[in-house]
């Protein structure tokens, strides 16, 4: 991914922050417990599909946080394949936290 592109990624998810997104983790209940971002939902990637309709009825932008990004991606994949459009991959959770601080 090129240095535009990753900028472009950005400023989708910070715009989406900026507009109340929720924040799911995707990563298991003991990495979530190890460290999260406040306000921020545990779904594991693997129970994302179970949990298609209650995270339809948020009605807010989502973006989805993991250790590294992979996870995240599968899981807004599946997500998308569902109807649920305003979904982004916002990568590692400890991006996800600085971009929040930056916002103030």
């Amino acid at each position: 991914m090129g240095l535009l592109s990753l900028l472009g990624i950005n400023n989708k998810v910070k715009d989406a922050l900026r507009n109340g997104a929720v924040i799911i983790d995707v990563r298991t209940a003991h990495e979530f417990d190890a460290g999260k971002i406040k306000g921020s939902i545990n779904i594991p990637v693997d129970r994302i599909d179970i949990n298609i309709e209650r995270i339809r009825s948020f009605k807010k932008p989502i973006v989805l946080i993991c250790a590294s990004g992979a996870r995240s991606e599968k899981a807004a994949s599946i997500l998308k394949r569902n109807g649920i459009k305003d979904v982004y991959n916002g990568g590692s959770w400890t991006r996800v936290l600085r971009i929040l601080n930056s916002l103030g």
